[in-house]
């Protein structure tokens, strides 16, 4: 029986594991897999695995662990997670989002006999559609399902990386939801800067995707990362009648400073990242007792910078002040976390945000998806998750998003699958209703 390497399914969503298996090999050989996947930008990312066949002369990544090579678990997806750049590179992400990602998988025996096949990885269902949006001095691309819809919609909000997450929301669209990236800073039209952001800008964007996105049952979702996390549960205590379901990654339980983001003309590390009505929202390094917001002030990283954010909350009269009221939210709400996150404490704070909901009798769904060995960096499900150290893309100072390779990709996977568990939960006409008659009864 000749060598044969099959993927199956070849062509997918990115989110679809895939079953990777080699046949025709001499029981007990070792067979080594490669991958390697070109980007738009010209820079190689790739992998290597080593297996002993089994009695039926078969490999199969998700039944087998390697010998050896770049990833050592039972991973379906691991010549994939476990990629590494080829030369300097810190972003994997496709530039053109409505086109696939196709990386070259090759099986080599001892006898140098291949066997090779793709495998291709989408964003984007068939029938996506992509518009950006200009209206009301709104920076924006819109991604819409396949459908006359209407469509329940899902606000993308990014985190200090600044721009428009167009990857989460074609996939977003890919499950059947409006997903509007919206860009607030290092946009066209925007500051560079996160620095001295006006909230009234999202409140504008609520209301136009309220009056022109029409979406189903009036259902809008807010999902941020990391500071976009903070952003969704800031809007969602601001505006709670317009926010109907919440999904925070590795998110801030404060308001915090611009920080790595911010215009170094105005205020540095330390100056307001958000304002409302012209006047800058008091944050954690606002007159900070306990710290201020140089945690590397041009030295190497610690080990764990998330420290300086422990250290700041010990000010208790500041922290207090800088606290998101999440009390005030009216909606479900989804929380992701890494406990090994070395940005900021998001698993903490996720606790802290879920302890407030429950001792203010919050009435709708909260889950909290907190993971191990998982850093800042939890993203899609099956992309490269071994840039665990990088420097920050406003800033240019270097960070560690903490996690392990493997502990992020199983977080990567398992939240992405939890957020659509939870959208399609709570995205009814009815669930709304049944948590107002739940908090009434408990009132």
């Amino acid at each position: 029986m000749p060598l044969t390497l099959t993927v199956s399914p070849a062509d997918a969503l990115i989110d679809v594991p895939r079953q990777i298996r080699v046949a025709g090999v001499p029981p007990g050989t070792l067979v080594t897999l490669d991958s390697r996947t070109l980007r738009a930008d010209g820079v190689a990312w790739s992998s290597q695995a080593t297996f002993f066949a089994t009695e039926d002369g078969t490999v199969d990544t998700g039944r087998d662990a390697p010998v050896a090579g770049d990833y050592a678990e039972i991973s379906a997806m691991g010549l994939i997670w476990s990629q590494h750049p080829e030369e300097p590179s810190q972003n994997f992400m496709a530039e053109d989002v409505l086109q696939p990602l196709v990386t070259e998988i090759r099986a080599i025996t001892p006898e140098s006999e291949t066997a090779t096949a793709e495998l291709a990885q989408r964003f984007a269902a068939p029938g996506v559609t992509r518009r950006e949006v200009r209206d009301a001095g709104l920076t924006a691309t819109l991604f819409t399902p396949e459908g006359a819809g209407p469509h329940p919609l899902v606000i993308v909000l990014n985190g200090s990386t600044g721009g428009i997450n167009e990857a989460r929301c074609a996939l977003y669209a890919s499950h059947g939801y409006q997903a509007l990236g919206l860009g607030y800073f290092k946009v066209p039209g925007r500051s560079p800067y996160i620095t001295n952001t006006p909230l009234e800008y999202f409140e504008t964007a609520l209301r136009w995707s309220r009056e022109h996105l029409q979406p189903a049952h009036g259902f809008i979702a807010l999902s941020g990362q990391s500071r976009g996390g903070e952003l969704s549960l800031l809007l969602a205590s601001r505006h709670p009648e317009q926010v109907r379901a919440v999904i925070a990654y590795v998110p801030g339980a404060m308001v915090h400073g611009a920080q790595g983001a911010a215009d170094p003309q105005q205020g540095g590390w330390s100056g307001p990242a958000w304002t409302e009505n012209g006047q800058p929202l008091p944050h954690l390094w606002q007159d900070n007792r306990a710290v201020h917001w140089h945690p590397w002030d041009g030295a190497a990283p610690p080990h764990r910078n998330h420290n300086v954010f422990l250290a700041g909350l010990t000010d208790t009269e500041t922290a207090a002040r800088a606290r998101i009221p999440v009390e005030k939210i009216q909606a479900p709400v989804l929380l992701i976390s890494g406990r090994d996150d070395r940005a900021w404490p998001s698993s903490l704070y996720s606790r802290m945000v879920v302890h407030t909901l429950h001792r203010n009798g919050h009435g709708y769904p909260v889950v909290h998806l907190d993971y191990d060995n998982a850093g800042h960096s939890i993203n899609f499900p099956y992309l490269p998750t071994t840039q665990l150290e990088r420097r920050h893309p406003v800033s240019g100072v270097p960070f560690t998003s903490g996690g392990t390779p493997g502990g992020n990709a199983h977080a990567d996977a398992g939240s992405w699958h939890g957020v659509l568990d939870f959208l399609a939960q709570v995205r009814g006409p009815a669930s709304r209703t049944e948590a107002s008659h739940r908090k009434r009864a408990a009132d």
